[in-house]
């Protein structure tokens, strides 16, 4: 199915409005959490700011992309999604609030993403290259309630850093209105394209030295959707690497997500146990600046982003791919690989360096006041 000029229009009307709408009501809701005293306290070596900073900036986000979502009307609504949406949102500011425990907050997401599935949301089918369409049946549905549970958590772990989790869901989110849009998934494209406005409008105020933080509120919600639109815009249609698109999007949250519960098992901890080891934490740890964290993490992102709408977008021959497709697909290929090997070496070869230099330099006052003493 291709679609009008006019549903694209919607789209990037929808875009403009959440953006503009974030920017007036995040600041009502920041006034209101400063009244009602609903604010982060930087109580352990964990928080990178060390100011209370008010949350619930989540609220002004949804309402931001509700809006313009119902505007659009029944053939862009979404209606199931938005009520999931809603949802999220509203364990999520309860979590701000008043802390749930790990269980409960995870019980009420699986919840979540039961209705989800119930409303019609479901992957009914993954394509792999050569390998083709595999029905799943009725895997469907746990499939979809882990993958809805798993975006949703690792969404939230990266949001740790003054704009990291609003300028990622913004790159990804503009990245599946694009894919979305070119698979006739137009729905799915109308609703990236309200988030991507949301979350970016909303990076005026989260953005390092932030004056907001978004909250649990925030970052469950941006997950859902997320996941979501993966499964709406890309997921269910017959595309050959239709799985490969939201695996290179949503990499980074991933790979970090991979990399802390790794480490967590390796060293017997339990995986819900919050810790330092997240990649915006361990750039902190060499020195990086909360803003050259989220504009490295930011560029890496745009990169595997730029990756996959090339996979989509790069033309092939019917009897082969030319040497031009290929040369560019090949280019950008070795620019995500050597970007994510860059993040590699920076989190792992100079803080094995900064850790010599620190080590170094405890030694050296040890030496010279053992020297004193001798002499």
């Amino acid at each position: 199915m291709t679609g009008s000029i006019l549903d694209y229009q919607a789209a990037s009307v929808g875009f403009v409005v959440a953006f503009m709408l974030v920017l007036l009501l995040t600041p009502a809701v920041s006034l209101a959490a400063w009244r009602a005293g609903l604010l982060d306290h930087p109580t352990d070596d964990r928080r990178l700011h060390r100011e209370p900073m008010p949350r619930l900036g989540g609220i002004a986000i949804f309402a931001a992309i509700v809006i313009p979502a119902a505007a659009l009307g029944n053939q862009h609504g979404f209606w199931g999604v938005m009520v999931g949406a809603a949802l999220m949102t509203t364990l999520g500011a309860y979590d701000d609030i008043r802390p749930l425990n790990p269980l409960m907050k995870l019980s009420g997401q699986v919840a979540i993403a039961v209705v989800t599935v119930y409303f019609g949301v479901a992957i009914d089918h993954v394509t792999l290259p050569v390998a083709g369409v595999f029905d799943l049946d009725w895997l469907r549905y746990p499939v979809t309630v882990i993958w809805i549970v798993a975006i949703v958590n690792i969404v939230n772990f990266i949001d740790g850093l003054d704009g990291l989790a609003a300028g990622f869901c913004g790159i990804a989110a503009a990245t599946f209105a694009v894919l979305s849009a070119s698979l006739g998934r137009l729905d799915a494209a109308a609703v990236s394209a309200i988030l991507a406005g949301a979350a970016l409008g909303f990076l005026r105020y989260n953005f390092h030295p932030a004056t907001i933080i978004m909250g649990d509120s925030g970052s469950l919600m941006m997950g859902y959707l997320l996941a979501t639109i993966a499964i709406e815009g890309v997921l269910k249609t017959a595309a050959a690497v239709s799985l490969v698109f939201p695996l290179v999007i949503l990499a980074l949250p991933i790979l970090d997500t991979s990399f802390v519960i790794l480490k967590r098992l390796k060293y017997r901890q339990p995986i819900y146990q919050a810790d330092r080891w997240h990649f915006h934490h361990r750039f902190s740890n060499i020195g990086f600046s909360q803003r050259r964290t989220a504009l490295t993490l930011y560029a890496w992102c745009t990169i595997l982003s730029a990756f996959a709408l090339a996979i989509r977008f790069v033309p092939s021959h019917r009897n082969g791919w030319s040497w031009v497709s290929l040369l560019i697909l090949g280019g950008l290929a070795f620019v995500a690989v050597a970007s994510s090997v860059y993040v590699v070496y920076t989190l792992e070869i100079l803080k094995l360096r900064r850790l010599r230099a620190l080590r170094a330099a405890r030694r050296e006052p040890a030496e010279v006041t053992q020297t004193r003493t001798v002499v």
